[in-house]
């Protein structure tokens, strides 16, 4: 009987297992639909090596821990997928189709957390993700998408986080303060602009950083009450900076640098507690620090370096009429255009400015860059907008070929990291430098979109700040010519430990062909007679000017002469015989006052005397008055004047 009683006792307990067992092995079998989404997704992606190991045996709810792969499911389905590459440096074929891609993934229904980082997905987002209607995390960072962030994204109510940062994503971001439920929203390093977003005031974690914003702070910033970090640095943010930032109850971190913020900041602000870090860097600030951001305190990190203020420790400040004048220059102007969206796009005409200038830097010249728009008889399409054209007062920003300028058909622009740099140059391999000076080498490279650049790298002597850099390398940022080998970005690695160091720049440029007697450029093909650093220079800035402006390369000296000679003849006499000495392409396009100034400009810096020819800050200025002149005439669409 004790043995009988045994043998059904362990026979229970062996029932109890297996049925245990069978039910276990239910809910984890994975609905077929599942699987097959994820092989086809595999497949799409073409078959990057984190899933090159998957096979029909695969238990994709039971995968060995990864930290690039993983799979979580509840049920039979799957409600998290995370996949991250090692494309950081190229992008997927011409066959991939991110449409294609995202008809697939959608199917996956009962995602709530979706990670697609590094694989090389390209093209725009499609309107269809909205089918992630139960998503809570979607990380597409450190990809290659471009175009404009789909509006119907704001119908994702459950999102909490959204990350699209280190992207190609331009235009304004849809409205987003429909998303309640967001708290940590990432959309760093994109081309995004030129207004402000509209959030939700449950955020907790905002970085819109290495944008193209172009506006004053929304003044509604004091409801953010759980925001503790705030990072909007390297934008083109203008006006006073709001003094209830300082003030927000939960705010932790604030990154403001970089941007064109301007005025004197109130004695009286006051600072919440919980505040620990400020950087208000490179901005146009004057006056003195208010107590709270003051210098020697305990618990809290403050960077105001390159403003104009009085009462910081740091020697690293601008004089005060440096921001006076830069604040005026950066002054935020409406246009016509802006309020008539279905008109036809204005004649942007005769745009002009400086690319390069890094003053006493041998090899490197300041170099002027004439723009030219063609009105176009179409209306203007919602990919490229005429504010956000190449010259713009307000910055442009990035990046490879397949996102070039529309009307100039020249890549935007971008600041790069030293990592991007390395990245790009396998570490300044050896088998990669192309050529090597006394000051500088190039480097060719390749950047995480496939597409093949050089790299020059320059090295600063000690009496170039970095701020002055900076000012030189923000020119290049908004200023180019289809002529011209364009310049994709820079990065500047300064050495504040260790000020004796100096500074290095590393410029990265085009690997174009010779297309036009310009396309090739470069400053050892400049005639010239050599002078010292600084004003040979201004010398060469006026040969390429002229270039520019007549239409014609020069070869020599007499041809530079010749040229110059023209010019002259051309001012003295009437604004039709300039229009003849002018490029026949741009004629028609732009202000006499504007073209005026232009050519003013090239022939002070061709001067025979050295001492005479001007500064390039007093040519920037000039630029900057030439511009405003442009933009002007072109928003009052007055003919009149036109040359």
């Amino acid at each position: 009987m004790e043995d009988y009683s045994i043998w059904v006792s362990s026979n229970f307990i062996f029932l109890a297992f297996f049925s245990l067992f069978l039910l276990q092995s239910s809910n984890s079998q994975l609905n077929p639909a599942d699987s097959r989404t994820l092989f086809q997704a595999q497949q799409k992606l073409e078959y990057p090596p984190v899933l090159q190991q998957w096979s029909k045996w695969t238990d994709f709810c039971y995968l060995p821990s990864n930290p690039n792969l993983v799979i979580v499911c509840e049920g039979n389905r799957i409600t998290e997928l995370t996949i991250i590459g090692n494309k950081t440096k190229s992008a997927l074929s011409a066959n991939f189709s991110i449409d294609s891609f995202f008809t697939v993934v959608t199917k996956l229904s009962s995602l709530k957390k979706l990670t697609l980082v590094s694989l090389g997905l390209w093209g725009p987002l499609p309107p269809k993700i909205d089918r992630f209607w139960s998503l809570q995390v979607m990380n597409f960072s450190s990809n290659s998408i471009n175009g404009d962030i789909p509006s119907s994204i704001s119908s994702i109510k459950n999102l909490t986080v959204l990350d699209f940062s280190k992207n190609l994503l331009n235009g304004s971001v849809p409205d987003l303060k429909w998303l309640q439920n967001l708290e940590v929203l990432d959309l760093g390093s994109n081309l995004l602009g030129p207004k402000y977003p509209s959030l939700s005031y449950n955020l907790v974690s905002i970085t819109l950083k290495n944008n193209s914003i172009r506006v004053q702070i929304p003044s509604d910033f004091v409801k953010f009450v759980h925001l503790q970090r705030l990072d909007i640095s390297s934008n083109k943010l203008v006006g006073p900076i709001p003094s209830s930032l300082f003030s927000l109850s939960s705010i932790e971190y604030l990154n403001l640098a970089n941007n064109q913020f301007s005025g004197a900041m109130p004695t009286n602000l006051s600072c919440t507690t919980k505040l620990r870090f400020v950087d208000l860097s490179n901005n146009l600030l004057i006056g003195r620090l208010p107590s709270c951001i003051g210098s020697n305190l305990a618990n809290r990190t403050v960077i105001s370096l390159w403003n104009c203020l009085t009462n910081t420790t740091s020697k690293y400040q601008h004089p005060h009429k440096f921001c006076q004048k830069e604040a005026i220059a950066v002054l935020p102007t409406k246009r016509n255009g802006e309020h008539k969206k279905e008109e036809t796009t204005l004649k942007l005409g005769l745009v002009l400015g400086i690319i390069g200038g890094i003053v006493g830097i041998a090899g490197l010249i300041g170099l002027l860059i004439l723009g030219v728009y063609r009105r176009r008889q179409a209306k203007r399409t919602k990919q490229f907008k005429s504010d956000s054209f190449a010259f713009d007062n307000n910055a442009v920003r990035r990046r490879p070929q397949t996102m070039r300028t529309a009307a100039l058909g020249l890549p935007p622009y971008t600041i790069f990291t030293l990592e991007e740099i390395e990245d790009a140059t396998n570490n300044f391999d050896s088998s990669n430098l192309v050529g090597e000076g006394s000051q500088a080498q190039l480097y060719k490279g390749w950047l995480r979109d496939g597409s093949m650049v050089l790299i020059k790298c320059l090295k600063l002597k000690q009496k170039h700040s970095t701020q002055t850099v900076q000012q030189h390398m923000e020119v290049i940022s908004k200023l180019r010519h289809r002529h011209l080998v364009s310049v994709l970005g820079h990065c500047i690695v300064s050495y504040m430990d260790h000020p004796n160091s100096g500074s290095t720049v590393f410029v990265v440029l085009e690997n174009a062909g010779s297309e036009s007697p310009l396309n090739s450029h470069d400053a050892s093909q400049v005639p010239h007679r050599p002078t010292n650093p600084e004003k040979d220079d201004i010398y060469q800035f006026g040969v390429i000017i002229l270039q520019l402006i007549t239409g014609k390369p020069v070869n020599s000296e007499d041809e530079i002469i010749e040229l110059k000679n023209q010019l002259e003849i051309g001012l003295m006499e009437s604004p039709t015989r300039l229009k003849e000495v002018a490029d026949s392409s741009i004629r028609g396009t732009f202000a006499y006052e504007s073209m005026k100034t232009a050519v003013q400009i090239a022939i002070s810096c061709l001067n025979e005397d050295v001492n005479v020819r001007p500064s390039i800050e007093d040519v920037l200025w000039n630029m900057q008055y030439s511009v405003q002149v442009q933009e002007g005439w072109n928003s009052s669409g007055n003919l009149s004047t036109k040359l």
